[in-house]
């Protein structure tokens, strides 16, 4: 059944929604006089509770914020300006160049969001600790605290240094603690919090935070250590993923768009998502995000898309032939065939020149766009040099980043299934955690502990198959694995994190010059550190 108990929670606390700033604004009303005997007395009452610290990442699936800002400084996605169309101050642009400023508003969006979803845990638990311990207390607190530990995960990965606030009644500007000590906490709360939280992976806990979730948070933070403390952990990250793979609670998806559906609950790889609604928890706005203008006739859209992102051209070529261990040159073909209709993926008409297709090349909408009634749908204002005229095609090529991209320059989004009639807002789960990442994520550490080790090539093999390509064939080589995360990952908010981890992050790519180290991480806003001048700025930046 598509959503559970959580979503139906989810859709109430959406009117209840907590809408912090950042954590150097500590102005909220406290409330210390809590009736204990009158509040949080059953189960049901504290996942209703809960409802408000899970409606937090509702954020995570529209456009300015952590994930805009995550896959935007990476090699995956780009917002070209398109004549008077998303210049939007440069802002965008400063991303994908890695030229970015302190007072860049996505960056602080993403710092306000995520302190936002810190601040609704420590209210939370503040509320929590008030009551005397009974059933379900201190289960819904270690949970609470393991949803603030992710939240944590994300500003350390992030920014780095941050301030660690977990008292909601101190009202003092909190100062920055060091990247190491960040890190030591997110482990500390995840160390104590796993053990106290469900191993049920059912409707009870879907859309929420169990012991497999928090062991995939740990499990990225142990494979990322090296990053952020300079001691690797490659150990621990293996063990992480073994223990999910051993519960036997998850396996991949004989069909991998199947687990972005637009009903995609019944996935059994997905392992942490935010449920969507399009009525009752909207927010998931993809296909306004990326697709073209007339591409509302082609899915019969309630509204105009914005024509925005697109897949970086370079990226794209890694599918055109899977066996790839690097980027290869763009190879475009096209169909006139309209494709099947009804609730599939549309408009993805490529012909790779050699090799075995990838069947991950439903991650893009490319190629001749069609109607739902079968015509041909139209770009009446498509630009004069672009080779495709008005008949809407999405050609893999960019032109220019800036001032004037080609208007249908760039394969699309294709991630998500699109719904015919579909509003603004989607009804997919949004993927915040899943299995095959888990796989991978073991199969780096594997190999990085003995590049020689067999389970990591077969670990890998086993998402190439599942993709329908050839297996690699023995060594697995770095090249090998930072392609295939790419290729699996494609807009999960991993990329930036691999291209740091694997050290492609400061080099050249397309539209983007070889850039200072000092972009692996992003400045501290300017607008935090003018409320708090306790927050130190990350070195490179100006203060």
């Amino acid at each position: 059944m598509k959503k559970s108990i959580v979503n139906k929670v989810m859709a109430l606390a959406l009117g209840l929604m907590f809408f912090a700033q950042s954590c150097t604004n500590l102005d909220e009303e406290l409330y210390s006089d809590l009736a204990a005997e009158n509040f949080f007395k059953s189960e049901a009452e504290y996942i209703a509770a809960l409802g408000a610290a899970y409606s937090s990442f509702g954020g995570m699936g529209n456009h300015f914020g952590l994930w805009t800002m995550n896959e935007l400084a990476s090699d995956e996605l780009v917002i070209t300006t398109k004549g008077g169309d998303w210049y939007d101050g440069g802002v965008l642009i400063q991303l994908h160049e890695h030229n970015i400023t302190i007072d860049n508003p996505i960056v602080g969006n993403t710092w306000n969001f995520l302190y936002g979803g810190v601040n609704t845990c420590n209210r939370l638990l503040y509320q929590f600790q008030q009551l005397p311990a009974s059933d379900g207390r201190d289960a819904t607190i270690a949970e609470l605290r393991a949803i603030r530990a992710l939240w944590y995960y994300w500003l350390l990965d992030s920014f780095g240094n941050v301030p660690v606030v977990t008292d909601f009644t101190d009202t003092e500007a909190p100062a920055s603690k060091t990247r190491a000590e960040v890190y030591a906490f997110v482990e500390k709360e995840l160390n104590e919090t796993i053990p106290l939280l469900s191993t049920a992976k059912d409707g009870t806990t879907y859309g929420r935070i169990n012991k497999w979730a928090a062991l995939a948070v740990r499990c990225k933070l142990y494979l990322n250590a090296g990053v952020y403390t300079g001691t690797p952990q490659w150990q621990k990250a293996a063990d992480d993923a073994q223990a999910i793979i051993n519960s036997g609670k998850y396996s991949l998806e004989s069909s991998y768009k199947s687990n972005f559906a637009v009903n995609n609950s019944g996935s059994n790889e997905n392992i942490f998502v935010y449920p969507y609604d399009k009525v009752f928890a909207g927010g998931f706005n993809w296909p306004m995000m990326t697709l073209h203008y007339a591409s509302q006739g082609v899915y019969n859209f309630t509204a105009q898309p914005w024509n925005g992102y697109s897949a970086v051209e370079e990226f794209y070529n890694t599918y055109v032939n899977a066996t790839a261990d690097t980027q290869f040159p763009e190879v475009y073909g096209g169909s006139d065939n309209p494709g099947t209709q009804g609730n599939v993926w549309k408009g993805t008409a490529i012909a790779p020149a050699q090799g075995t297709q990838d069947s991950r090349i439903s991650n893009f909408v490319v190629g001749p766009q069609f109607n739902a009634d079968g015509t041909r749908a139209s770009d009446p204002g498509a630009d004069s040099d672009d080779p495709d005229g008005a008949p809407l095609t999405f050609t893999p090529k960019i032109n220019t980043i800036y001032p004037n991209g080609w208007r249908q320059g760039g394969a699309r989004i294709g991630k998500y299934e699109y719904e015919l009639g579909g509003t603004p807002n989607m009804s997919n789960d949004f993927v915040i955690l899943r299995y095959a990442d888990i796989l991978l994520a073991r199969a780096e550490a594997l190999w990085q502990l003995n590049n020689g080790n067999a389970e990591s090539l077969s670990l890998v093999n086993q998402i190439r198959s599942r993709a329908g390509v050839t297996p690699f064939a023995a060594p697995l080589t770095p090249e090998k694995l930072f392609a295939e995360r790419g290729r699996e990952m494609f807009a999960e908010m991993t990329r930036r994190q691999d291209l740091i981890r694997f050290g492609k992050f400061n080099k050249e790519w397309w539209a983007k010059n070889a850039s200072d180290p000092k972009y692996k991480l992003f400045p501290i806003p300017k607008g935090a550190r003018d409320v708090n001048p306790k927050l130190v700025q990350n070195p490179g930046y100006p203060n």
